[in-house]
């Protein structure tokens, strides 16, 4: 039997996923207004390329060190937040809420998550023929349940009005965790590890590639390349956070 929403929420009152404050009985949100206020943004200015803080501001357009000595393969990085790993104790953040996603396997919290992408992309549709998640390997697919990437990248796919690619972008070797590793162990890590199963669809595309977090960009750098080798004629990347 179909229950109405405000009956529903009357049974099981609504309350925010982040810090657990009560909702009205219409309420349509997963996240209050406090918390998705408590959005970090990166420090400016921000390099044109990755989108990670520069170190001066002596041109209009600066690029970071990183990007002036070895240039990704993507041509611009955006995201929102900054993401403090430290934030441990801190649930009514924006990095916690990941965590407890990803790692605490609660697929629910996807939706709750799109939330704080707010009104505005920084890509436009105009920017954009298809969009593609960070894959991930078929294992840990498995053992997740989902992939955290694919889900934000159907709500970016949703707002720009583009197709979403679940099957183009592949990873097929099982790379081990990121997190411990500095910026040249990640890149040695993730290359090779991911391949275009099916090219003719990003031949020629402009592409929105989704991850929920960013940190050295060496995943999405080795994304950009398997797709660009496939003739994509464009990588941007689109992350909610950023590890600074």
């Amino acid at each position: 039997m179909w229950i109405a929403g405000p009956v529903l929420n009357f049974l099981y009152p609504p309350r925010c996923a982040a810090c657990g404050a009560r909702f009205g009985l219409d309420a349509h949100r997963r996240v209050c207004e406090r918390c998705l206020a408590r959005l970090e943004p990166l420090p400016e200015p921000l390099c044109e390329t990755c989108g990670g803080p520069v170190e001066s501001v002596r041109a209009p357009q600066a690029r970071c060190a990183h990007c002036l000595k070895l240039p990704p393969a993507f041509a611009r990085a955006r995201s929102l937040a900054r993401y403090r790993p430290s934030d441990e104790d801190k649930r009514d953040t924006l990095p916690s809420l990941i965590r407890r996603h990803k790692y605490g396997l609660d697929q629910a919290l996807g939706r709750a998550i799109a939330e704080f992408i707010g009104p505005e992309l920084p890509f436009s549709s105009d920017d954009c023929d298809l969009v593609i998640p960070v894959p991930l390997h078929r294992r840990r697919l498995w053992w997740r349940g989902f992939n955290q990437a694919a889900l934000l990248a159907a709500e970016v796919a949703r707002r720009l009005g583009r197709p979403l690619d679940l099957r183009s972008l592949v990873r097929t070797r099982a790379t081990v965790s990121q997190t411990t590793r500095n910026r040249d162990e990640r890149r040695r890590n993730v290359r090779g590890a991911f391949v275009v199963r099916r090219p003719h669809r990003v031949a020629n595309r402009r592409i929105v590639l989704v991850d929920d977090v960013m940190t050295t960009g060496a995943t999405a750098d080795e994304c950009a390349r398997a797709l660009l080798a496939a003739s994509a004629s464009r990588v941007e990347v689109f992350t909610l956070a950023r590890v600074l």
